[in-house]
């Protein structure tokens, strides 16, 4: 299992990046395409890198259900079944996950990134406030299902799971955005704390910098709950461009060989 000393610019370099990540993530997801770069830009190996973003971006998340629950944000007939499916589909995701030699998860999350950008370029004129939702059944069922695909990809892979839970609600099962990102909060949730207990019954979380992160986390998550709700579906919208953005420029950059990560 690889070791890792945290130094002054550990800190300097994952705390306001976390912060802003959790900012992000609580309106639209996608906070992971901050913070687990963040972890690897301070040099943190890429396992211990994901096992202490799921331990902060988890805390941090439910700080944002919290906020979204006690504003009637949330469809429980959606978050529920997708939470439960997020539970299987991300223990099964950080399982196989915490086996890959570090190089082949790198590779894995690198090929993602185009796939995640072109599934919001194409769903980005489909994620309106109108709502036309399915049936009770039809919505357990629709959701369980999302959630497992989505805790999958969230286990193995993390970044933009939130935002893609957001369009799945909305285009899926016709909820708005606001409370699609409400229902999106509650069934991230499920999966950080699946993959988190994987990562540490394998030793892959490095408390030093995690529980800094778990409050900068959390603050992010706050203040990001505050700025979704009081602005609904148009603010939402705002912050998943700037996702798509990060995951282009990300995707580009890797690319080119401009950054190894």
């Amino acid at each position: 299992m690889p070791t890792f000393t945290p130094t002054v610019w550990t800190y300097l370099i994952v705390c306001p990046l976390v912060f802003l990540a959790g900012f992000v993530d609580s309106v639209a997801g996608g906070g992971g395409v901050i913070s687990l770069p963040a972890y690897l830009i301070a040099g943190i190996p890429v396992k211990l890198a994901a096992g202490t973003n799921k331990l902060a971006n988890g805390c941090g998340t439910a700080t944002s259900v919290f906020k979204y629950a006690k504003s009637g944000k949330i469809v429980w007939d959606c978050a529920i079944p997708a939470a439960i499916g997020c539970l299987l589909g991300a223990t099964g995701g950080s399982s196989l996950a915490v086996h890959l030699p570090d190089n082949v998860l790198e590779i894995v999350i690198l090929a993602a990134l185009p796939v995640a950008a072109l599934i919001l370029v194409l769903a980005r004129n489909r994620t309106d406030e109108r709502e036309t939702r399915l049936s009770r059944g039809k919505t357990i069922l629709w959701s369980a299902l999302i959630g497992l695909v989505l805790g999958v990809y969230d286990g193995l892979i993390g970044p933009g799971t939130g935002t893609f839970l957001t369009i799945a609600f909305s285009l899926v099962l016709g909820i708005g955005l606001l409370n699609a990102a409400g229902c999106a909060r509650v069934a991230n949730l499920a999966s950080n704390i699946a993959s988190l207990v994987v990562y540490l019954i394998n030793g892959s979380v490095l408390f030093s910098v995690g529980v800094p992160a778990i409050c900068c986390s959390m603050l992010g998550n706050w203040l990001g709950a505050r700025y979704a709700i009081k602005g609904g579906s148009k603010k939402i919208r705002l912050v998943m461009f700037f996702v798509l953005g990060l995951l282009f420029l990300k995707t580009i950059l890797s690319l080119t060989g401009v950054i190894d990560f």
